[in-house]
């Protein structure tokens, strides 16, 4: 920024630019100083300041917490079908929805579209059976192939790189029965205001600069996370991260070959909050 020709005129300006030169070299060493390049003592997790919150380092894997994806406030899902409690037939299960103030097939205008793995097909639906892992879909209308019995169904909108809306509105859940259960099969009891976690990123395989920086992301349903309240327990190759925050995570440090990634709910006890998918691991593949 240009400084006015009288800037050096004075002592005070002299101290203004000396103050000036001081908080410009703070904000960069923030900026740049990276947390795995902070020293760890081995085995013990270690924290560092970022924007969004707490990132947490132990047995060389970061993760990372962040808040600065383009938000869509206005954007909301609903879905036609399969309508809530309904029985539809067997084989292929449609879904309808409509969907206001969000684009599918659009890019996500976002610097992590470049840095973690995005999908070339732009924003989409996530849509998640009995926590299975999800079909991504870019369209309002698809058909899905689920099995006959009592199932769960998760949908939200996401993020080009995957990552999903967080607020109401965007999301739904609800039950359905395909076909005829098989006979003994125990009554869907599903709670659908009990407080619920489900998985969603990441998944399969991730190789070369997609490997760098993977995005762990969940969705929870009836619950959010606080310090002193619900938390979600992360642990990763054996390494557990305490999550306070509702946020996407950006892991880095994972070695090459197969990951583990757990995740609980859990109360302000520490205790796992009773639910079918409130625990859940996968495994995933990290190409050399």
């Amino acid at each position: 920024m240009p400084l006015p020709s009288n800037f050096f005129g004075g002592s005070v300006a002299l101290a203004a630019l000396v103050l000036l030169g001081s908080c410009s070299t703070t904000q960069q060493a923030e900026t740049t100083t990276s947390p795995a390049d902070r020293p760890t003592a081995i085995g013990a997790p270690t924290t560092a300041s970022t924007v969004s919150g707490q990132a947490q380092s132990k047995g060389g894997i970061t993760l990372t917490p962040y808040n600065d994806s383009p938000k869509f406030p206005s954007a909301q899902m609903r879905v036609n079908a399969p309508i809530q409690g309904s029985t539809v037939p067997s084989g292929e299960v449609a879904f309808s929805y409509d969907l206001t103030n969000f684009q599918l097939t659009k890019m996500t205008e976002s610097e992590h579209s470049m840095q973690m793995a995005n999908s070339m097909k732009g924003q989409h639906i996530h849509n998640i059976v009995d926590n299975q892992p999800y079909t991504a879909h870019y369209d309002t209308k698809f058909t899905k192939p689920i099995a006959d019995g009592q199932h769960v169904i998760l949908s939200f909108l996401s993020r080009s790189y995957h990552e999903s809306l967080k607020h109401r509105g965007a999301y739904d859940l609800r039950t359905i029965t395909v076909g005829t259960p098989a006979a003994g099969a125990p009554a869907n009891d599903f709670d659908l205001k009990a407080p619920h976690l489900f998985y969603s990123r990441p998944k399969d395989t991730y190789s070369g600069k997609d490997a760098q920086k993977i995005m762990l992301d969940f969705y929870l349903v009836n619950t959010t996370l606080a310090p002193d309240g619900n938390k979600v327990r992360a642990t990763i190759n054996g390494n557990e991260f305490m999550l306070t925050n509702w946020l996407p995570y950006m892991m880095e440090g994972l070695p090459a070959g197969q990951a583990t990634i757990k995740l609980e709910l859990l109360d302000s006890s520490g205790n796992l909050i009773p639910g079918p998918y409130n625990s859940v691991t996968r495994t995933i593949t990290v190409a050399p």
